[in-house]
Parts: C-alpha cells; sequence; structure tokens
C-alpha cells in the first residue's frame, strides 16, 4: 500500500474519532535496564526486556544462523501473535508463534528465515541497547541512534514484512521514563522522527514504541503503533485495557499489549502465578482491537511449570481467534 494511502488513511481515522538455539534469553537483573551491562536503570519492576546479546558487536562478522538445523515450515496459525521477548528461535512452535527481539545485522536474514519456517512473527530492535545511542550526558542520541540503524540499510526486509514474520521496528523502550535518559524523556516529536527515518529506509514496515498511547501526540504521520504492558500496580486490567485501546483509536495507532510475568504479579516485583497470567491475559485479549500480545520476558524455568504453560495455552488459543490485524495505523 502507497505510504501516502496509508497516511491519508490515518489522517481520515483522526478526524473521525530476530547458532538459532544460541540466542540467549539474558536473566534479568533486577534493574529496569536493556542490557546487563548496561548503568541506565528505571524502575525494576517496568522493564520490559534485557537485549538478547547483540551478536555484532565484539563477535567476528560471521552469519550466526548458518549451522542452525532446518525445520519443516510452518505457516502462521492465525489471529495475533503471542509469545515471549527475549525468546529462542526454537521456543516458536506449538505454544508460542511470537516475540520482541534484538538483532544484529550479522545474522539477521538467517535468523528472521528460521523464524519464518516455525510460523513466527516478531516486532524487530535494530538499534539495540540504550548504551549505544545516548550522549557523554546520558541523553538519548538521535543520531546515534539513526547509526546504530544504519548498519541494516543494505537488509532487504521486504518478504518479511508483506508475508508478515516481520511485526514491526521497535524504535525505543519507555522513552517517557526519565530514569531511562538521564532526567530527560524522549518527547512525541523525537520519536515521530525516528518513525520516519525508519520508514525512509523500510517504507512498508510499521514503527513501534513500547510505551503507553497517552504519552504520545495525536498527529502522528509515521509512527504506527504504541504498546501497554500490564502489571499488577497498574490497576483494574479491565479499565487498564480499555483506556490504552481507547487512547491508541484516538491517536490513529496500532496497539501491543502484554503483561509483565516475571515482575508483575500481587504482591509487587514478583512473578506472576497461572492464575494472575490466565485471568489477566484473558482480559487483555478480550479486545479485538490489540495487534500481538508479547510479554516480558523468556525464561526457560518459569515456563516450564505446568500451571503456567496451561495458562499460556489458554491464552493462545484466543490469540488465535483474534481477527489478524497489522500492527500499522
Amino acid at each position: 500500500m502507497p505510504h501516502s494511502f496509508k497516511l491519508s488513511r490515518r489522517f481520515s481515522r483522526l478526524r473521525a474519532p530476530f547458532f538459532a538455539t544460541l540466542i540467549l534469553a539474558l536473566a534479568c537483573d533486577g534493574t529496569n535496564t536493556l542490557d546487563p551491562s548496561s548503568s541506565i536503570t528505571t524502575d525494576p519492576i517496568d522493564e520490559v526486556a534485557a537485549a538478547p546479546l547483540d551478536l555484532d558487536e565484539g563477535a567476528s562478522d560471521i552469519e550466526v544462523l548458518s549451522a542452525a538445523p532446518q525445520t519443516a515450515s510452518a505457516s502462521f496459525a492465525g489471529g495475533i501473535p503471542i509469545g515471549m521477548n527475549a525468546q529462542p528461535v526454537s521456543a516458536f512452535g506449538s505454544l508460542f508463534n511470537g516475540a520482541k527481539l534484538t538483532v544484529g545485522p550479522a545474522g539477521v536474514m538467517n535468523e528472521l528465515a528460521a523464524i519464518r519456517s516455525r510460523g513466527g512473527r516478531v516486532a524487530i530492535m535494530l538499534a539495540g541497547s540504550p548504551r549505544y545511542y545516548t550522549d557523554d550526558r546520558g541523553h538519548f542520541s538521535l543520531s546515534k541512534w539513526k547509526s546504530r540503524v544504519d548498519r541494516f540499510k543494505s537488509k532487504d526486509f521486504d518478504p518479511y514484512i508483506k508475508d508478515g514474520t516481520i511485526v514491526g521496528h521497535y524504535l525505543l523502550d519507555e522513552p517517557n521514563d526519565k530514569a531511562n535518559w538521564n532526567g530527560e524523556q524522549v518527547s512525541p516529536a523525537t520519536l515521530e522522527e525516528m518513525a520516519k527515518y525508519s520508514k525512509a529506509r523500510w517504507p512498508s514496515m510499521p514503527t513501534i514504541v513500547r510505551v503507553e498511547p497517552s504519552y504520545l501526540g495525536g498527529n502522528h504521520r509515521y509512527l504506527d503503533a504504541a504498546w501497554a504492558q500490564y502489571l499488577s500496580r497498574r490497576g483494574n486490567v479491565n479499565d487498564y485495557i480499555r483506556r490504552n485501546v481507547n487512547d491508541a483509536q484516538q491517536r490513529g495507532l496500532a496497539l501491543i499489549v502484554g503483561m509483565n510475568v516475571l515482575k508483575g504479579g500481587t504482591p509487587n516485583g514478583t512473578r506472576m502465578t497461572a492464575k494472575e497470567v490466565e485471568t489477566w491475559g484473558s482480559a487483555l485479549l478480550s479486545s479485538s482491537y490489540p495487534c500481538a500480545f508479547f510479554n516480558w520476558q523468556h525464561n526457560s524455568d518459569y515456563l516450564s511449570s505446568s500451571g503456567i504453560k496451561d495458562a499460556m495455552s489458554k491464552l493462545r488459543r484466543m490469540a488465535e481467534n483474534r481477527s489478524t490485524r497489522a500492527c500499522r495505523g
């Protein structure tokens, strides 16, 4: 679809109301960082993901997935994708078929092919850890962020965008949290500039930022989707989903939802129980508006519990029964 047509549709609507088994799921270190070595910290309950190892950083320039075992081709099961952040390729299958992943340019195309073969859908972060795009004062640097994204400028993502393997380009995490950026938020206008830069490279790839839509403006032409991640301290889950859907609709934005299953239970900072996962996840999936359901984050020990498996299986069935939606505003 021509970008200009997409823009005109948005204006009209606004007027009317990522070795495959070597992908590391880094353990959370109790801080709200995207990278364990990062000094940037925020509320430990609120963080989306410690990024998987950015293999192009300090690693030899090799196609890191070239030795990955081949799997039978699998098509997406339908509905909206469901899964965990920092999820290994081997985990894509009968339970999870979606994820948010941080990728490096050396192996990204093989990685995407492996995910596609398992029927997966992913939001990809290209810039990596904030330590690569903060200035000497710890503030967000747009120029450094653009340089990080430019490492992928020769990559042809179009086939993976067209078939839905790529849900979108995950631009930034928590721009609204001053603690991430040494006291200065990343403004909605800057987020729009980031989305515009991404669209100049890959016009058809949706752009995503992990922040609730209420932070964003109502005049985004290039930013496509917001992201609402539920924790118990957010209050009543039914009110939470209704409010975020309404805020996204008013701004002409798509919406990704999910939960912090490792630190969002009751009491605050604890792992969600199986009942909490099922109850709260079901509430989030009660709306037909979200385009994906991604949770923080993949943890083999946590996910091996039979109760958690059962709860996630129910949510997978619910996700499959939702109408398929592109994460495009």
